[in-house]
């Protein structure tokens, strides 16, 4: 009975993994939305490009993108969203044209998840893309080079 109901906690915890990774970082459904909120922190907008059944997704979310999204630093920098490219929902781009995650993904030349894009409000790239999970020790210090060369050149723009 005991390892029937340590089994059954462990699969319910297994299928609930990506619901957990999702807390704290929204899906986008409108990418205007979130360049308008950007635009009220003087930042740039986050993009993680995740895929379901993807474990180095959920180690960037939760390892790395989560814990950022609850620090008020990175709040006031950054809007953080999530893209998940397999999924079958409406997406409005920076544009407000109507599109799909995995279209948006191809037009942005997302071919790998994870991948972290950083934009600008008006959907330009503000930085080359953060593809892959590399070395684990130094992925936080490159996801704070992205997000600070992005607010550097937003800065440069706002001259």
């Amino acid at each position: 009975m005991k390892q029937t109901l340590s089994l059954l906690v462990w699969i319910v915890a297994w299928a609930l993994a990506p619901a957990w990774a999702a807390e704290g970082v929204p899906s986008s459904l409108d990418l205007r939305k979130d360049a308008a909120a950007a635009r009220g922190i003087n930042g740039a907008v986050l993009v993680a490009f995740v895929s379901d059944q993807c474990g180095y997704c959920e180690r960037v979310l939760n390892e790395f993108l989560i814990p950022m999204s609850r620090n008020g630093e990175y709040r006031n920098k950054v809007v953080m969203r999530r893209i998940e490219t397999d999924s079958h929902s409406r997406l409005r781009d920076f544009n407000g044209e109507e599109t799909t995650p995995s279209e948006f993904a191809q037009a942005n030349g997302i071919r790998m998840t994870p991948t972290i894009l950083v934009f600008d409000e008006k959907g330009r790239r503000l930085a080359k893309p953060l593809i892959g999970l590399t070395t684990v020790d130094y992925y936080g210090y490159y996801l704070d080079q992205t997000i600070d060369g992005a607010l550097e050149k937003i800065r440069k723009l706002g001259k």
